[in-house]
C-alpha cells in the first residue's frame, strides 16, 4: 500500500511513500535493539544535552515545522507553530528533571540497605495520531529517551512527513542511529511488531477502538501498554462563574485544533439560571469565527484532516437532528474544495441521538441544561469517556465536589483543559489508562526494581 500526505485544505497529494516491507521492518527493529544495548549505558547528562539541542531546533525552526503540520493535517499555522514550541518545552522539561525522576531512592530496612531503581526497559512502540502530529510524539519521546529507552514510531498514515521530520530533528540533535525511528506502515503491520520480542512496551494515542485492539495484541504477549484514548469532556458552568470568561474560553475549548482534540470541551453543561445567556453568547461567538485557509493569520478554524472525518461528523450531526436534537447554528459543510465544516452547536439532545453517546471529533458543541450540581455531575459522568473536565464556579464546596466526583483524569477549575509537562496526563473509563508527562509519565516505561543489600558483619562470616 502507499502512504500519502494530502493537503486537507485543497485535496492536493503532496507526497506518497511505499509501506515498509516485512524485511525492512525487521532490519529497523534489529537496529533499535542494538541501539538500546548501547544507549542505555549513556549518561543522563548526554541525553539531556541532546534533548536541549532538539528543543533548540524546534524553537529556531518552528515556522518550518508549523507549515509542515498545517499542510498535512489542516490546523491553523499559528497553532502549528505553537505546537512546535510546546514540543521544545517538553524536551527542556525532561532535560532538566529527567535525571531526578529516574534517580534511585533509598528505603530504610533493618539490617540492610534498600533501594528503588528506575531502569529503562528497551524499545517502545509508539502508535500516534495525526491531530497533534508533533506534540503527541514528543510527549512520549522526550521522557522515553531521557529514561534510556529507544522509540519506534508508527505514526498516522496521513502525516508521514511529520513522522520523518521528527526522526530528522532527533538525529540532528545528536541521538545515535536507531534510538528513534519512524516506520512508514499501515495499521495492519502493528500486531506483528507488538509480537516481536525486541519491542518491550507499547503506547498509543487514538480512538478507544484502536486502543482496544492494541491492548489485546499486547496482552497476549504480556507487554506493558499506556493508552490515551478518546474523550467527550464536560465543560460545566455554574451560576457563580464569570460568565463572559467562561463563554470565551468555551468557544476556544471547542474549536481548538479545528475541534479535533481528545481533550477539547465537547459537552457544555450549564446551570438553568444562566443557560439562556450562555447559549446566546456562545452561539454569537461561534458565528463570528473565520473558517478558511489555515495558513492565514486571521483564520480561526481550518479544514478537518480527512474527507472521512468530515463525513463521520456530518453523519453524526444530521442523524442527531433527525432524532430530535436542535441545531442552533452552523453544523454543515462549507461549499468548495477542502474538508471545511462550519462550527455548530446542538441543544435539546435526546439520549437516543448519536452525539449523546459518541465522541464528536470536529467543531460541534453539545449544550445541556441542568438544575443543580447533582445533575451536572450526573450528566458529566454519563459519558463512557473520562479524559478531562473543565468546571467554572467560584464556590469552594462546588469545586471540591467536582474535583472528587467527576470521573476524569483531569479537572481544571476556571480554565481550559490542556496538557502540561509538569502534570500527569491520561484518562479513566474508555479514555484509557496509564499516564504521560511529569514524573508519572517517565516511570510508565521503567523497570521499577527493588534492590536490597544486606549488611554482613564479621561475626556472620564463618
Amino acid at each position: 500500500m502507499s502512504i500519502a500526505s494530502i493537503n486537507p485544505a485543497s485535496g492536493e497529494v503532496m507526497r506518497t511513500y511505499e509501506e515498509l516491507s516485512d524485511s525492512e521492518i525487521d532490519r529497523k527493529l534489529a537496529l533499535a535493539w542494538d541501539a538500546f544495548l548501547r544507549y542505555r549505558k549513556s549518561d543522563f547528562s548526554e541525553r539531556a544535552q541532546k534533548l536541549r539541542r532538539a528543543a533548540e531546533i524546534l524553537d529556531s525552526e518552528a515556522e518550518k515545522w508549523g507549515r509542515l503540520m498545517t499542510q498535512e493535517m489542516g490546523k491553523t499555522l499559528k497553532s502549528s507553530i505553537a505546537e512546535a514550541k510546546k514540543c521544545a518545552l517538553g524536551c527542556r522539561f525532561y532535560a532538566e528533571r529527567g535525571q531526578e525522576f529516574m534517580s534511585r531512592e533509598s528505603v530504610p530496612l533493618e539490617g540492610a540497605q534498600g533501594f528503588i531503581y528506575y531502569l529503562p526497559i528497551g524499545p517502545v512502540l509508539a502508535v500516534m495520531p495525526w491531530n497533534f502530529p508533533f506534540w503527541q510524539v514528543f510527549r512520549f519521546a522526550a521522557p522515553a529517551l531521557m529514561a534510556g529507552n529507544v522509540g519506534v514510531l508508527k505514526h498516522a498514515s496521513n502525516v508521514p512527513q511529520s513522522a520523518l521530520a521528527i526522526e530528522e530533528i532527533l538525529r540532528r540533535a545528536g541521538f545515535p542511529e536507531g534510538v528513534f525511528q519512524a516506520l512508514l506502515i499501515g495499521s495492519g503491520k502493528v500486531p506483528r511488531i507488538i509480537d516481536d520480542p525486541r519491542i518491550r512496551g507499547v503506547t498509543l494515542t487514538g480512538s478507544d477502538a484502536a486502543g482496544s485492539q492494541v491492548a489485546s495484541a499486547a496482552s497476549k504477549v504480556l507487554k506493558k501498554t499506556v493508552l490515551e484514548l478518546g474523550g467527550s469532556d464536560p465543560f460545566i458552568v455554574m451560576p457563580s462563574a464569570n460568565l463572559q470568561a467562561a463563554v470565551k474560553t468555551a468557544v476556544n475549548a471547542r474549536t481548538i485544533n479545528n475541534g479535533q482534540s481528545c481533550i477539547a470541551a465537547k459537552r457544555f453543561i450549564v446551570h438553568e439560571r444562566i443557560y439562556d445567556a450562555f447559549q446566546r453568547e456562545f452561539v454569537s461567538r461561534l458565528e463570528k469565527l473565520k473558517v478558511g485557509d489555515p495558513m492565514r493569520e486571521d483564520t480561526d478554524v481550518g479544514p478537518l484532516a480527512t474527507p472521512d472525518i468530515l463525513k463521520i461528523l456530518e453523519d453524526q450531526v444530521n442523524q442527531s437532528v433527525a432524532q430530535g436534537a436542535k441545531l442552533l447554528t452552523g453544523g454543515k459543510r462549507r461549499s468548495g474544495p477542502g474538508n471545511y465544516y462550519l462550527p455548530g452547536a446542538l441543544a435539546e439532545i435526546p439520549k437516543s441521538a448519536r452525539v449523546y453517546r459518541e465522541e464528536v471529533f470536529g467543531p460541534v458543541a453539545l449544550l445541556f441544561k441542568v438544575r443543580s450540581i447533582d445533575e451536572a455531575i450526573q450528566q458529566a459522568n454519563e459519558s463512557p469517556f473520562g479524559l478531562g473536565s473543565s468546571v467554572w464556579t467560584q464556590d469552594d464546596d462546588e469545586r471540591r465536589r467536582f474535583i472528587e466526583e467527576i470521573e476524569a483524569g483531569a479537572t481544571f477549575i476556571n480554565a481550559m483543559v490542556a496538557s502540561d509537562p509538569r502534570l500527569p496526563f491520561g484518562g479513566v473509563k474508555r479514555s484509557g489508562y496509564g499516564r504521560e508527562l511529569s514524573r508519572e509519565g517517565i516511570h510508565e516505561f521503567a523497570n521499577i526494581k527493588a534492590v536490597q543489600v544486606a549488611e554482613i558483619g564479621d561475626s556472620q562470616v564463618e
